[in-house]
């Protein structure tokens, strides 16, 4: 298989995830009795022929505060700055990249926040790369075991090391100027490149276990009861989660730096918080 056709593979699964993640969500909104849709956005790089991407944001639902589902598909050539962090980049810069990634913030506090993503990266190299993380503001001993184990077993059944990634995600996610972590962890990883078959499976089943995972945790919570106290909670807690985004987030770093569009890089960010 060459490369275009690695790219086109890719690129058709990340969009068919885009839309089965969208469905999913719509129809547990239809189950708290809403009738809450996603907006779709069509955005395209300001020079031509070097893509975009598509964004959908529901808002205001009665499970969810703000979620946003964004899968794009750009190309182009890095800044001589930025592609030196890049693997392959720093002969011409010239790169491919696609990846789909969501961001759910809850209405409920008892529900944690959640984070996927998943991406295809070709320069004059190529890998894989993405992660799974939960954010809670309240400590759940069940379900963050229940959490670990569905990703251990994704790891396992794909000969894939789940103690190293757990641990990057770990370090990652990883707030140095409060001296805390983001969230309760997950798993996240970069440049899997060993055998593109083997890797593009494990891609689709973490795609395909965050659908199962983030329908069981949000089924489970989702009529448990929460007062003011508990929403301030979650608010000061999203606060946390603007800052790691903003000054540490590789993939906002990434998409501000391949010419993505704003609007959508941004989705990540929760529509209220404090501090």
């Amino acid at each position: 298989m060459d490369i275009q056709d690695k790219k086109a593979y890719s690129e058709k699964w990340f969009s068919y995830l885009q839309s089965q993640i969208c469905n999913n969500f719509e129809s547990l909104e239809a189950k708290s009795r809403s009738s809450k849709k996603f907006v779709t956005t069509y955005w395209y790089k300001n020079i031509k022929n070097e893509g975009g991407g598509v964004y959908k944001i529901l808002r205001n639902g009665n499970i969810f505060d703000k979620v946003g589902v964004n899968k794009s598909t750009v190309s182009g050539i890095f800044s001589k700055k930025f592609r030196r962090n890049i693997p392959g980049a720093n002969s011409n810069g010239k790169y491919w990249a696609s990846g789909i990634s969501v961001v759910a913030h809850m209405k409920n506090p008892k529900i944690p926040a959640m984070h996927f993503n998943t991406r295809f990266i070709v320069t004059s190299k190529s890998w894989f790369g993405g992660g799974i993380d939960l954010t809670p503001s309240f400590s759940d001993f069940n379900e963050k075991k229940y959490f670990h184990s569905k990703l251990k077993k994704v790891c396992k059944d794909n000969k894939k090391n789940y103690k190293r990634f757990k641990l990057w995600c770990d370090r990652y996610f990883y707030l140095p100027h409060r001296k805390e972590p983001r969230g309760i962890g997950g798993i996240f990883f970069d440049y899997e490149n060993g055998n593109w078959e083997k890797d593009f499976k494990f891609i689709r089943e973490v795609g395909l276990n965050f659908l199962d995972l983030s329908s069981n945790i949000i089924l489970k919570k989702m009529k448990v009861s929460y007062n003011k106290r508990d929403k301030d909670k979650q608010m000061y807690k999203r606060g946390r989660y603007i800052e790691f985004n903003l000054l540490y987030d590789r993939g906002t770093k990434f998409g501000l730096n391949s010419g993505g569009n704003t609007e959508a890089i941004l989705m990540s960010l929760p529509p209220k918080a404090k501090w």
